[in-house]
């Protein structure tokens, strides 16, 4: 027989108090309640932070050493996928949903369930996904004149990206390349700050138009279809010496102030929720420890009010050789103004250094909620706390067949006809469709990772036409022309064949090979070998147009006199019928150089404005033509 015991009731009292205290708890977590003001939902999540759980809001770490346990553990603000750090090889949009939303759910088991945002590299599409849309490179839309294609460019890159369950993307890139010797100088919209200011429509297209009336400064995404903008890199990345990446800018405080900065004044109007610093200096300091332009002049006088992350390893580097004084690093790099550390793999080693420079007040906690308040601001606004976990609705977005016309079109309007044969008896450009027989050559033809460049599934992009889905140049040419004209393809053929074969015409595509960042500087940019003989075994014995894949000004002068016609088509991406649809008259062309074309290198740097001015096509330069469609 069981025992029967009788339980005083003050006991039984304690027991519903305990048992009631997690209900009585949440009813006072106004974080979590979506109807309180975002001021009112920041303080109270902060008030209930450690200083660690603070400095965990801080860090970015690649995917490559996260887990749901160290997300769950450390309460880690952010992670990223480096430039080709993907799920598996050929993931899909369901791969990648579900890797990201592993990681969430262990941020949503830490103590306070905060939500982690989900960073990446989609600087031209969602470049590093495959069958995602791949977009021409900043270098050409700049030549299109059109602020509102970009805006649309960014809604759909938005919208890919989201597809994928990313919620953060580390564009635009809003540097002002003035030396084409720089391997970044693609990502650049021009030469000129007016263009790159223009370009700038692509913030609201990536995260929604601001609503009326709103505080300048104050960063806004709009909803579930809508991503996190960051506008890089503060600042004057695009006016190292020679065009090194990550170097010196030599130019005075007005130079920087009206040449480089004032894209980022329209950035943070159109709301931009984040700014990544640069690696480079500004005559002499590295601008990942310069605290006078970061908080002095980025944060208090132009209100910017999202939150500033630096680069990859940015605060390693601020020591020369990288990471001999990390404690010096993460000293400088915070009280510089830098809020998120894309650190990107040791975060302990950081959250470490950090929590003891914050508590040998060294950096006061003043500096750490300013961070984190401006991290949490970013978060609360997008709506994650409501809707941290990404779904499937979206992955039909991803590669679709609209963004694939946009892309085609953007394609049409960013090439820029240099040349079209005036000195022929009629120009060669458009091209007729039917033909006996036209030659296509050049290594650049048939060769989908060289169209689009680095940034593509890959950092420093790729070779071949295993890497994604699009069409080569060759395939639109195919495509286009009346299926009675026979075409021959070879790379670099030799002058007897194409003597002896009688062709109607030929077109070279021919360029640079990819490369990304430091990897692409070069002092001096020639076009990849075998092109310049393919050049010139075509040219010679027919009458041909060429066409340079490039993501700058290239070395051209010294072959112009064999070419009939030229195109600049800079890095078109996936989309290849965008170039035959000019070649063949379907529509015109009608881009203009956004860049100046120099001679030789010597010139450099050479823009617009020099004194010492004298370029092979000027800034603005680009021939037009009618559409033919009868041809």
């Amino acid at each position: 027989m069981m025992a029967r015991y009788t339980i005083p009731i003050p006991l039984v009292g304690f027991f519903i108090l305990c048992c009631l205290a997690p209900l009585t708890e949440a009813e006072y977590m106004k974080y979590k309640d979506a109807k309180q003001p975002m001021n009112v939902r920041i303080r109270d999540l902060m008030s209930r932070m450690t200083l660690e759980e603070k400095i965990g809001q801080m860090t970015q770490i690649d995917r490559t050493n996260a887990t749901s346990g160290i997300m769950k553990q450390y309460s880690l603000g952010s992670l990223l996928s480096g430039g080709g750090s993907v799920p598996r090889l050929k993931a899909t949009a369901k791969d990648w949903v579900n890797m990201v939303n592993g990681f969430q759910n262990g941020s949503l088991s830490s103590r306070l369930g905060i939500p982690m945002i989900y960073g990446i590299d989609a600087v031209h599409g969602q470049n590093t996904v495959y069958k995602a849309t791949i977009f021409p490179h900043n270098v050409g839309l700049g030549c299109t004149g059109d602020p509102g294609l970009v805006k649309r460019i960014g809604a759909a890159t938005a919208l890919e990206v989201r597809a994928t369950g990313i919620t953060y993307v580390f564009a635009p890139c809003i540097a002002v390349c003035r030396d084409p010797r720089w391997g970044r100088c693609y990502e650049s919209y021009s030469e000129d700050h007016k263009i790159v200011q223009a370009m700038t429509e692509i913030i609201p297209g990536l995260q929604g138009d601001i609503p009326p009336g709103s505080r300048k400064g104050v960063p806004y995404v709009g909803g579930k279809t809508k991503v996190v903008a960051c506008a890089k890199h503060f600042v004057g990345d695009g006016g190292t010496t020679k065009g090194m990446n990550g170097n010196n800018t030599v130019i005075n405080q007005h130079g920087l102030l009206s040449i480089h900065m004032p894209a980022y004044y329209n950035s943070i109007i159109k709301g931009v929720s984040t700014i990544m610093v640069s690696y480079s200096s500004w005559d002499g300091k590295k601008m990942h420890a310069n605290r006078d332009l970061v908080t002095g002049f980025l944060k208090e006088k132009l209100r910017f009010r999202g939150f500033v992350i630096s680069d990859w390893s940015g605060i390693d580097l601020i020591t020369s050789p990288p990471h001999s004084n990390y404690t010096y690093s993460v000293l400088a790099g915070i009280s510089a103004g830098i809020d998120m550390i894309m650190v990107p793999y040791n975060h302990t080693e950081f959250i470490d250094t950090l929590a003891n420079l914050v508590k040998n007040n060294k950096i006061p906690m003043s500096r750490i909620d300013d961070a984190v308040h401006r991290i949490l601001r970013v978060k609360f606004t997008m709506g994650l706390f409501e809707n941290p976990m990404a779904d499937l609705s979206l992955i039909d977005q991803l590669g679709s067949q609209e963004h694939r016309d946009l892309a085609r079109e953007a394609v049409r309007k960013s090439l820029v006809l240099l040349k079209k044969g005036e000195s022929a008896d009629k120009p060669l450009l458009p091209l007729p469709k039917k033909s006996p027989k036209i030659l296509v050559a050049g290594s650049h033809a048939n060769n989908l990772g060289y169209q689009c460049g680095g940034w593509t599934i890959a950092w420093q992009g790729l070779n071949g036409n295993n890497l994604t889905s699009g069409t080569t140049i060759l395939g639109a040419i195919t495509a286009a022309v009346d299926p009675s004209t026979q075409i021959f393809y070879s790379e670099n053929p030799d002058a007897d064949f194409v003597k002896s074969n009688n062709f109607s015409y030929g077109i070279v595509v021919v360029g640079e090979h990819p490369y990304a960042e430091g990897a692409g500087d070069s002092l001096n940019l020639t076009i990849s070998e075998p092109g310049p003989d393919t050049i010139r075994n075509v040219c010679g014995p027919v009458k041909c147009v060429v066409i340079i894949v490039s993501g700058r000004p290239v070395v051209i002068e010294p072959y112009l006199p064999y070419m009939d016609a030229l195109v600049a088509a800079w890095l078109p991406g996936s989309e290849g019928q965008g170039v035959s649809d000019l070649l063949f008259g379907d529509y015109g062309f009608t881009g203009k150089l956004s860049r100046t074309w120099f001679k030789t290198v010597d010139q450099l740097p050479m823009n617009i404005g020099d004194s010492h001015y004298d370029p092979l096509f000027p800034f603005g330069f680009g021939l037009e033509t009618k559409p033919n469609t009868a041809r």
